[in-house]
């Protein structure tokens, strides 16, 4: 008997960690969209709509792996992602629009993406569904650098 079997989780529990991924992947799309509407950069507008499209695609994986896993996707994001997208709603409306405070909301939305999926990694994923995972943690990881190298670019050229 493999002594990892022992520690995979159950078909249901898999949906459940799934599901999870899928909220964080929708948070992220959703979330960088709004950005994306309301920053004035040019350059910056392009990096959330790219963002915004790797995390579509993201939630489209999680969804077909849920199907396989004979499990339902959930429909919709977290309340935490709609409050994430409100508050970028409300300073695009308050003029503190600027590409600083967007990068900063985009990094805090993916340190939360980064922390579901290492807590995800943690559960004993079954192998496909834990390849899946690991490659789409690896790309939450290369987003949040992406964006904390912009936010940090963007502070230097205040100073």
């Amino acid at each position: 008997m493999n002594p990892s079997s022992s520690t995979t989780l159950s078909n249901e529990k898999v949906i459940d960690v799934l599901n999870d991924l899928l909220e964080t992947s929708r948070d992220g799309e959703y979330g960088f969209r709004a950005c994306a509407e309301e920053v004035d950069s040019q350059q910056l507008k392009s990096v959330f709509q790219q963002r915004a499209a790797s995390c579509a695609a993201a939630a489209n994986e999680l969804a077909q792996a849920i199907r396989s896993c004979g499990g339902k996707a959930d429909d919709g994001g977290t309340v935490t992602g709609a409050m994430h997208r409100g508050w970028v709603h409300v300073k695009g409306t308050l003029g503190a629009n600027s590409a600083l405070s967007m990068l900063e909301e985009c990094e805090r939305g993916e340190d939360a993406a980064v922390a579901r999926y290492r807590k995800a990694l943690k559960e004993g994923l079954p192998s496909p569904v834990l390849e899946l995972v690991q490659r789409q943690a690896e790309g939450a990881q290369k987003n949040h650098d992406q964006i904390r190298a912009l936010r940090d670019e963007m502070r230097n050229r205040k100073h």
